[in-house]
Parts: C-alpha cells; sequence; structure tokens
C-alpha cells in the first residue's frame, strides 16, 4: 500500500471517517478486499455514491489504461468489508451492467466532475461496481 493511502486510512480512521485535502466534504469509505492472487487482505480508499441500499464504487484509477487491483480483487472475491464512518460492513461486490452503471454514473461525474476528466483519459469503460449489505 502507498505511504498516501495509508495517510488517508489512518486520517479516516481518527476521524469518524471524514478526512480533508482533496476529499473534504465527499464520501469516502474504506474498502477491504482480498487479493485476487495473494489471498491477503488489502485496504483502499475511495469514494463512493450512495444508491439505494448500497454503495457504487468507481474502478477510475485516475484514467488509466487498466482497472484498480481493488476491482480484480473484487471480481475474484466479491465478498468483502468497508468501513463507513465508524461503522463496519459486510458486503458482496456486483459489478453493474451498462444500463444499470450508466445512470450511477452519469450521477458521479455531474457531483465530482474529475470523475469525467478520468473518463476523457482513457479508453476503457470505468466499472462501476456495487456493493450491497450481507
Amino acid at each position: 500500500m502507498s505511504d498516501w493511502n495509508d495517510q488517508i486510512i489512518a486520517e479516516f480512521r481518527a476521524h469518524e471517517g471524514r478526512v480533508g485535502g482533496q476529499f473534504e466534504g465527499a464520501p469516502l469509505l474504506l474498502l477491504h478486499s482480498t487479493g485476487a492472487r495473494s489471498g491477503q487482505e488489502r485496504v483502499s480508499p475511495m469514494m463512493y455514491q450512495a444508491v439505494d441500499d448500497g454503495y457504487a464504487v468507481f474502478a477510475s484509477k485516475a484514467g488509466a489504461p487498466t482497472n484498480p487491483d481493488w476491482y480484480h480483487n473484487l471480481v475474484a472475491n466479491p465478498e468483502a468489508s468497508i468501513e463507513v464512518g465508524t461503522d463496519t460492513v459486510e458486503v458482496t461486490a456486483r459489478v453493474l451492467d451498462p444500463a444499470e452503471r450508466e445512470p450511477v454514473w452519469e450521477k458521479q461525474k455531474r457531483d465530482y466532475p474529475g470523475f469525467a476528466d478520468y473518463e476523457s483519459k482513457t479508453d476503457r469503460v470505468i466499472p462501476v461496481v456495487l456493493l450491497t449489505r450481507r
């Protein structure tokens, strides 16, 4: 894990799920996934969008040409957990199909224009993953 992620995780936990800087005021969660190859737990901070009773997360990787490692981990091992605020929630991950993805993705781009920038930097369709309570 990068020092940058470590700092965000520490700040998130020290301030009951709130962080400053570029994420100040944004909905943030910590995803605990199982490594697809290693089988080890991985923790990834990320923005989310509340969708019904679940949490949509976005495999943008800042517009890189490949999906982030956490995405591959969830596809291989969809049972995961998240920290939201001070709560820990057991979840199951499911990649949204194109029809489900579109309204969620469009809202994310409207609410947080940086995601539109990420989309413009890559040729891939950025996956949206829905995390629902188990």
